[in-house]
C-alpha cells in the first residue's frame, strides 16, 4: 500500500517547518538555553503543523533522531476519543513513573479542547506541578474552549496559515520530486483551495497526481468540482452590464452540468472579491453590497432559487439606472392646484366663542395671530405670500408648503404613518394626532399640546419619521415638530384646568 503524500513529507525538524519561523526559532533559542517549560499549548487552523512540531520537540528536548515509529517515553494522546475524566486520571497516575530510556516522558495530547470538563479539572493539578521528567504537549484548533486556568498554566504559540506563495512553492517542490507534471497555475489553484494548510493542500496534490499526462488548471477544476472559469467570467460580466437573461442561461448551464450552487457562489466571490482588491470592480460598492449576500447561498432552505434572485436583483440597477430618480413624484405644471395646503392648514375643532392664546413661541415659521384682536389676518401675511381667502380665518394653522411643492402631503403622512403602524403602535397613536405641512424637504408637524411634541421631538423619533419619509419620498426630509396653541373652551372649570396643566390640554366633553 502507497503512502500518502502528506505523510511522507511530513516535517521532521524545525528547519524543515515552513512558515512558523516565530515558533520554531523561539524553541530551538529555548533548548539550547536548557530552558524547557513543562508545559506548552499549540493552537492555530488546522493543517498548519501543530501535530508536527510537537513531535519534533518531544524528540528534541529528549535529544532523540526523528522517525515515525512510536516511542515509549513519547505518548500521544487523542482527546476526541480519550475525552472522560477516567482516561485523565490513567495520566495522572502514571506521570510518577520515570521514563524508560529517555531524558522527559514526553505526554502529546492533541485536540485537547475536547476534553470534558471534569476531565480538565482532573488535568489541572497535575498540569501546574508536574514531576520534573515530564512534559506536556497540547494542541487545539480551538483555544477559546479551553479554560482560563488551563492556558494560563502553560507556554502558549499560535500556529498561523502559511502564505500562498510559500505552499505553491512547497507543493512545486514536492511534484518535483514526485516527478508529476503539472502547470504553475494549476499548483496555485491547490494552493488556494487548501487555504493556507499544507496537510489539505498536499492531499489535493496527491488525488491531482492519479490524472494521466500533463495536468493543468482545468484539471485540478474537474477534480475540485470547481465551475470552468470562463463560466464564472461570463456571470460577472452580465452583472456588470446588468444583462439579466444571460445571468439566468449561465446559471442554468452551470446547473446542468452538474455544479451546485454553493460552489458557484463561493467561486463568484473569489473573483468579484479580487476584482475589488485590484482595483478593477465596475462598481465596487455593489460588490461589496453582492458579496455580502453570497454568503447566505450555501446555508438558504433553497440554493438555487437565492443564487439566481442574488444576482438578478445586483443586475438589475445597471439594467434600469433611472429607476431611482424615478421614485419621487414629479412635478405637474398642469395640474398645480395646491390640494394639500387646506388638508393641511385644516383647523383643529375648536368652539365659536375662544379666549385669547399665550404668545406663540419663537421658534414657529409663520406665526399667526389669533382673532382676539381685531386686525384683519392678511395684515399677518408676508406680502410675497398670496393671501388665501379660504384659510384667512381666526384659526391657528401649521407652515405651508413651499409654493412649488406639489406633493400631496396628506397622502405622504398617511404612508408614513402606514409604514410605521405595526413596529411602533405607541408613536403611530400620537404622530396620527399632527397637523402635517411639507416644503419639499421638511415635514412640519404641529400638535396640539404640548405633551406630544415632545415626545415627537425626540431625536430617535424623528428620526423613525424621517427614515420613512425619505424612502418615501425618495430625497432626504427632515421631521421639526412644533406646537400650535388653540384657544381652550370658556366653559372650563378648574378641575379641568388642572388637568389641562397636568397632560399639556384638556376639554369638555358633552
Amino acid at each position: 500500500m502507497g503512502q500518502a503524500l502528506y505523510r511522507k513529507y511530513r516535517t521532521k525538524t524545525f528547519a524543515e517547518t515552513i512558515g512558523q519561523e516565530h515558533i520554531t526559532t523561539a524553541l530551538q533559542n529555548a533548548i539550547k538555553q536548557g530552558r524547557v517549560s513543562h508545559a506548552y499549548l499549540f493552537s492555530g487552523p488546522r493543517g498548519t503543523g501543530k501535530t508536527s512540531i510537537a513531535r519534533i520537540l518531544a524528540h528534541e528536548i529528549n535529544g532523540l533522531p526523528y522517525t515515525d515509529e512510536a516511542h515509549l517515553d513519547i505518548i500521544e494522546i487523542d482527546a476526541a476519543s480519550n475525552r472522560r475524566i477516567d482516561e485523565i486520571r490513567d495520566i495522572r497516575d502514571r506521570v510518577a513513573t520515570a521514563p524508560a530510556s529517555a531524558k522527559y516522558k514526553v505526554y502529546i495530547i492533541d485536540e485537547v479542547h475536547m476534553l470534558t470538563k471534569e476531565a480538565f479539572n482532573a488535568l489541572l493539578k497535575t498540569l501546574e506541578e508536574p514531576p520534573a521528567h515530564v512534559v506536556f504537549i497540547l494542541a487545539t484548533t480551538e483555544a477559546h474552549k479551553l479554560p482560563d486556568t488551563i492556558i494560563s498554566r502553560t507556554q502558549r504559540f499560535t500556529l498561523r496559515p502559511v502564505p500562498l506563495d510559500k505552499i505553491a512553492q512547497h507543493l512545486r517542490t514536492i511534484a518535483d520530486s514526485e516527478k508529476i507534471q503539472i502547470d504553475d497555475d494549476a499548483l496555485t489553484l491547490i494552493a488556494e483551495h487548501g487555504e493556507g494548510t499544507f496537510r489539505d493542500s498536499i492531499s489535493l496534490l496527491d488525488q491531482a497526481s492519479g490524472a494521466s499526462g500533463h495536468i493543468t488548471r482545468t484539471d485540478v477544476e474537474h477534480i475540485l468540482g470547481l465551475a470552468p472559469t470562463t463560466h464564472i467570467n461570463q456571470l460577472v460580466g452580465a452583472i456588470n452590464s446588468g444583462e439579466s437573461n444571460n445571468i439566468v442561461s449561465t446559471l442554468i448551464e452551470l446547473y446542468n452540468l452538474g455544479f451546485e450552487p454553493a460552489m458557484i457562489a463561493r467561486q463568484l466571490s473569489t473573483q468579484l472579491r479580487q476584482a475589488v482588491l485590484d482595483g478593477t470592480a465596475a462598481n465596487a460598492q455593489a460588490n461589496l453590497v453582492l458579496l455580502k449576500k453570497l454568503l447566505d447561498v450555501s446555508a438558504a432552505r433553497s440554493p438555487k432559487q437565492l443564487l439566481e434572485l442574488t444576482l438578478l436583483q445586483s443586475a438589475l440597477p445597471a439594467a434600469t439606472p433611472v429607476q431611482p430618480a424615478a421614485t419621487p413624484a414629479p412635478a405637474k405644471p398642469a395640474e398645480p392646484i395646491a390640494a394639500p395646503v387646506p388638508v393641511v392648514s385644516a383647523p383643529v375643532n375648536a368652539p365659536a366663542e375662544t379666549s385669547p392664546v399665550a404668545a406663540k413661541p419663537p421658534h414657529l415659521p409663520t406665526p399667526v395671530e389669533s382673532t382676539s384682536t381685531t386686525e384683519p389676518p392678511a395684515q399677518k401675511v408676508p406680502k410675497e405670500t398670496p393671501a388665501k381667502p379660504e384659510v384667512a380665518e381666526s384659526e391657528p394653522r401649521v407652515p405651508q408648503a413651499a409654493p412649488e411643492a406639489t406633493v400631496d402631503v396628506t397622502e405622504l403622512w398617511r404612508q408614513v404613518l402606514d409604514s410605521i403602524k405595526k413596529q411602533y403602535n405607541t408613536l403611530y397613536g400620537i404622530a396620527r394626532m399632527a397637523q402635517p405641512s411639507f416644503d419639499g424637504s421638511k415635514l412640519t408637524l404641529a400638535f396640539k399640546f404640548g405633551f406630544h411634541q415632545k415626545r415627537m421631538n425626540e431625536v430617535k423619533n424623528r428620526q423613525i419619521f424621517a427614515d420613512a419619509a425619505t424612502e418615501l419620498y425618495g430625497s432626504p426630509v427632515e421631521i421639526a415638530c412644533i406646537v400650535v396653541e388653540t384657544e381652550a373652551p370658556a366653559a372650563t372649570g378648574p378641575d379641568v384646568a388642572a388637568i389641562s396643566n397636568i397632560f399639556g390640554g384638556a376639554e369638555l366633553l358633552p
